[in-house]
């Protein structure tokens, strides 16, 4: 009888322990966790749900990879867009329910159509340009960097970094691979330097006369305000938003993925709606200096002051088929060269 009851006792602990255990989420983050953490935080006080974060700017796919069906990941938070592709291209995510809350805080542009990933936040891919030297740019366009005036005046960082390839694949998708290739080269001419640095590097050049527009996401001028070292930077360009008069700005996003071998897979499908709700979309484009992705969402005072703008509509996935064709038009030109 003490047998049965020792049985007993040590069959309830377990499934006590495993219950425990299923109320976790183990999330990778290209993020920093300062940015989720109070979003993380609600999310447990609401849900009674732990959540566990392993945060690295590099490799966390390489760990999905090589941990294969024994990672313990339920969730890759990315800082772009080609991270949630190169996941679901090497088969590292699984689809999440389309739950009717998910359909309805997301935009269709925003959601892959076999629900693989989904966007949190979106940014603009600005042109900055100098006060004292570049005027009134509130016109300008993408396609107008290529023009004989701004010849020796342009700073951008790599054409291969994910922000830019992103905006070079929405050309190829709005003007044509032949076009976009002009544009490139023209865009190369243009250049005051070979690029190099990222975006807020660029702002810096700006302002030591080195280049009069650069190319760069709008958070970043978010972020300079708030750095006393880079205040100068930001207080020494204008920020516009191209392609206003037709189809409008490109924007590149932030998003998630449900992980291939999620084990705690219902707690991520909670955490994933929760991260779409109005309250939540707001908090994180606010700590981020971001736009919300859902349309009911209150944008921040800060970002609020950058002025309204046209979005382009075209879904991320479009621009994603031509992502490729991208990466092979500025290896052909030497843009980076």
């Amino acid at each position: 009888m003490r047998s049965i009851l020792v049985f007993l006792m040590l069959t309830i602990s377990t499934l006590v322990s495993l219950q425990v255990q299923a109320e976790q989420v183990n999330i990778y983050s290209f993020r920093q966790p300062f940015l989720i953490e109070p979003i993380l935080k609600e999310f447990t006080a609401q849900t009674g749900i732990e959540t566990k974060v392993i945060f690295s700017k590099k490799g966390l796919i390489q760990r999905l990879q090589r941990e294969g069906e024994l990672s313990p990941a339920d969730i890759v938070l990315t800082s772009d867009f080609s991270k949630m592709l190169q996941l679901k291209d090497k088969g590292l995510s699984q689809p999440y329910t389309l739950s009717k809350t998910l359909e309805t805080n997301i935009p269709t542009q925003f959601r892959d159509s076999e629900n693989h990933w989904l966007a949190l936040t979106q940014r603009v891919r600005n042109v900055y340009s100098s006060k004292e030297r570049s005027g009134d740019l509130s016109n300008i366009r993408y396609e107008d960097l290529a023009k004989p005036e701004f010849k020796g005046r342009i700073c951008t960082r790599s054409g291969k970094h994910p922000y830019n390839l992103g905006l070079i694949a929405s050309m190829i998708a709005h003007d044509g691979e032949a076009e976009t290739e002009k544009w490139l080269t023209a865009v190369k001419g243009n250049l005051a330097r070979k690029p190099q640095g990222n975006d807020r590097g660029q702002v810096k050049a700006i302002k030591e006369g080195l280049c009069d527009i650069s190319l760069g996401n709008s958070y970043y001028l978010g972020k300079m305000l708030q750095d006393p070292k880079q205040i100068e930077w930001a207080n020494a360009v204008n920020l516009n938003f191209p392609n206003q008069q037709d189809r409008g700005s490109h924007i590149n996003v932030s998003g998630a993925i449900m992980a291939k071998h999620a084990p705690h897979k219902e707690a991520a499908q909670k955490l994933i709606e929760f991260f779409t709700s109005q309250q939540t979309q707001s908090l994180y484009a606010e700590l981020n200096m971001e736009y919300p992705v859902m349309p009911a969402a209150k944008v921040s005072e800060l970002v609020s002051s950058w002025g309204t703008f046209k979005a382009d509509p075209l879904p991320l996935e479009e621009i994603a088929k031509y992502q490729k064709q991208a990466l092979k038009l500025v290896d052909k030109v030497h843009f980076d060269l």
